[in-house]
């Protein structure tokens, strides 16, 4: 009897597999699909993009919201089947979604165990709470909002590639300023790449100093074509911006967060292009009001002053200014006439006191003395004899009196209770003469 073949002993784990002793390929397919199988259950929410129906399974391509990420789902018939409404290219769901491998052939395949789409009321919540928490945090703040220039020299535009918004944009500014000019970047404004599209094209013409303004620009559309508008990093790009940006998304009743957060909404593009740029024809017609009504306002003012002076013409001191030069000379006249009448009182009042003080001085003089008898003897050397121990009999002296001088000798003393009177008195005026010719 032959003898059986010995059985080779595989190993355990890949990782231990050798050239030499390597696994079959079946058995790495089974613990592929064992290790797939223990992935739970997981809930994604994405785009659909392909749906292809055959008898009772669908084939999904199912796409990431914010990123080029796409992925293959199968799912059965019965699970379509409990939807409401027929699943649609572009909608928005929430899919349950778990790994499957096919041995057989190898193919790693996703299958949706449930899925359900976002409708609108799901999509607004969303909106509206996310509304709530960036309006918390002041980002609508009408405060932080930044003016917009008056006559902005380059607006950058941000819009959909040969988009109608962008030709209403050109053609209704370059009408109402031709002067102005364009820094255009065309970008994606719906779909997955969107977001990162219009960031990146607002951060490039943010930092651009040749930019006063920024107009983010999109027609109208379906809720979910805007939704990339309410997206919270486009949101909060706009918000850190330095230069001012109008947001002009869809029509009057579209109302995505980029409106609450930009600095102007305008309610279509054609509205951005008329608040962000004057109208040449119309500040040509108010320059020509402003004009008319300051010539108007002069010639009211000249027509008043030439009015307030004819009336000061006709005063009486205007009329006949030599009224009040009369009027004037009378009064320096009087003025003068009481001042002359002051002086002249002042002088003849001290010229009294003059008179009075002249007779005082005049009866109180030597010579009055000497009027009444009294005589100055002198010696010789002009000093005066104030004792007759003075005069010796030969003495020379010089007498003088009231009608003049003589001389004469001495001829010695004499009694002294004879001339001590007379002498006293003529001492004293002597002393008084002498001073005065002093």
């Amino acid at each position: 009897m032959a003898e059986a073949p010995e059985r080779k002993v595989l190993a355990p784990t890949a990782a231990q597999t050798t050239a030499e002793n390597p696994w079959p390929l079946q058995m790495l397919s089974q613990k592929l699909k064992a290790h797939i199988e223990k992935a739970p259950a997981t809930w994604v929410e994405a785009q659909v993009i392909e749906l292809n129906k055959r008898a009772n399974v669908s084939y999904l391509t199912l796409r990431d919201i914010d990123a080029e990420v796409s992925l293959s789902v199968t799912v059965w018939g019965s699970v379509l089947s409990r939807l409401e409404a027929p699943l649609e290219r572009g909608s928005r769901v929430v899919a349950q979604l778990k790994p499957d491998f096919w041995i057989k052939t190898g193919r790693l395949s996703m299958q949706g165990m449930d899925i359900r789409p976002v409708g609108l009321g799901d999509l607004l919540a969303r909106i509206e709470k996310l509304r709530q928490a960036l309006a918390a945090e002041g980002l609508f703040d009408p405060r932080r909002k930044k003016p917009l220039p008056l006559l902005p020299h380059r607006i950058g535009l941000i819009t959909g590639r040969n988009s109608d918004a962008m030709k209403d944009v050109l053609r209704n500014a370059s009408l109402r300023w031709p002067a102005v000019e364009f820094e255009v970047r065309e970008v994606a404004v719906q779909g997955v790449n969107a977001v990162s599209g219009v960031i990146a094209a607002l951060e490039e013409l943010d930092h651009d100093p040749r930019v006063d303004v920024i107009v983010i620009a999109r027609g109208g559309g379906s809720l979910e074509d805007l939704l990339p508008f309410s997206h919270e990093s486009l949101v909060r790009a706009v918000a850190a911006a330095k230069t001012p940006v109008v947001s002009a998304i869809g029509h009057e009743a579209d109302r995505p967060l980029l409106d609450e957060v930009a600095d102007l909404r305008a309610s279509t593009p054609t509205d951005a292009a008329k608040r962000i740029v004057p109208d040449v024809g119309e500040e040509l017609q108010r320059l020509g009001q402003a004009r008319t009504q300051l010539n108007r306002r002069i010639r009211e003012l000249l027509e008043r002053e030439t009015e307030r002076l004819a009336y000061l013409r006709t005063r009486p001191v205007l009329a006949n200014p030599h009224v009040m030069l009369h009027s004037r000379a009378d009064d320096v006249a009087a003025l003068s006439s009481r001042a002359l009448t002051a002086v002249r009182t002042q002088v003849g009042r001290h010229t009294d006191q003059l008179v009075h003080l002249r007779a005082q001085v005049r009866a109180l003089s030597p010579q009055k003395t000497l009027d009444r008898g009294y005589a100055v003897v002198q010696l010789e050397d002009r000093s005066i004899v104030r004792s007759p121990a003075q005069v010796f009999n030969g003495t020379p002296l010089k007498v003088r009196v009231a009608g003049g001088d003589f001389t004469a000798q001495g001829s010695g003393p004499i009694a002294t209770h004879e001339v001590a009177p007379t002498a006293v008195a003529t001492t004293d005026l002597a002393t008084t003469l002498t001073e005065d010719q002093t």
